[in-house]
């Protein structure tokens, strides 16, 4: 059995363990320390809310030593709501890291709900980002959103019978609008690859199996949600119509 090292811990000044998010220490890398890769150190670089970036001391299975920089994240949950006509709940976000305005489904973290489960976040998402509300929520499937960078876990679920009767309370960095889209829509476009959101366009395609057995392709063409007024009715090229 190998030798397992100590790992030593160095923080960036001023900084605190977050809860919400998962902390690494050497037990908890088992299938690494079975492949032979030893965590040696860690360093804290950057730490908030939402994320802490930190970067590893790690010995290779081949006697060298690397550095392995990562950004660890708590959970995540994606809601993909359908309403009980067959339309798609989608909201249209900008995006300032690039800039454009992204076709997505409601999601959230939970590094602001530690006491939560999964889908009390995910309904709290749901109502906070479009005033949702659904009949039921079924858990679909979880996957990692990057996973040569980040550990961040996304959990789906499928939101059915949803009404969209509350009023949001989105947060001030979340400038979105809301539109539906008929079910069979939704699929075609994210199966030729123009929804850009790579977590969000695959949490559709895990809930396509349901979507299908429950009927869900064939319901009636949805009219779309005009943008609210605040956003104005016309902002270019980054507000046309999907």
């Amino acid at each position: 059995m190998q030798k397992r090292a100590k790992v030593e811990t160095i923080a960036a000044p001023g900084q605190r363990e977050l809860r919400g998010v998962a902390s690494e220490p050497q037990e908890e890398k088992p299938d690494g320390a079975k492949a032979g890769w030893i965590l040696c150190g860690k360093k804290i670089h950057f730490q908030n809310p939402i994320l802490t970036l930190r970067e590893d001391t790690v010995g290779l299975p081949n006697g060298e030593e690397t550095k392995f920089a990562y950004v660890e994240r708590a959970e995540a949950v994606i809601i993909v709501p359908v309403t009980s006509s067959g339309e798609m709940v989608m909201v249209k976000q900008y995006r300032y890291a690039v800039d454009e305005w992204a076709v997505e489904v409601p999601a959230g973290g939970t590094h602001d709900a530690p006491n939560e489960s999964l889908e009390q976040v995910a309904r709290k998402e749901l109502k906070e980002e479009v005033g949702g509300i659904c009949e039921s929520l079924t858990f679909v499937d979880s996957f990692y959103s990057a996973i040569s960078i980040t550990d961040e876990k996304c959990h789906v679920y499928l939101a059915e019978g949803v009404e969209l009767s509350e009023e949001p309370a989105r947060e001030a960095s979340e400038t979105l609008r809301t539109e539906l889209m008929p079910v069979a829509e939704v699929l075609a476009f994210v199966q030729a690859g123009k929804m850009k959101n790579g977590p969000c366009a695959l949490a559709i395609l895990l809930c396509e199996p349901v979507l299908v057995k429950n009927g869900y392709l064939g319901k009636r063409r949805a009219s779309r949600i005009r943008p609210p007024a605040a956003y104005g009715a016309d902002r270019g090229k980054l507000c046309r119509s999907l």
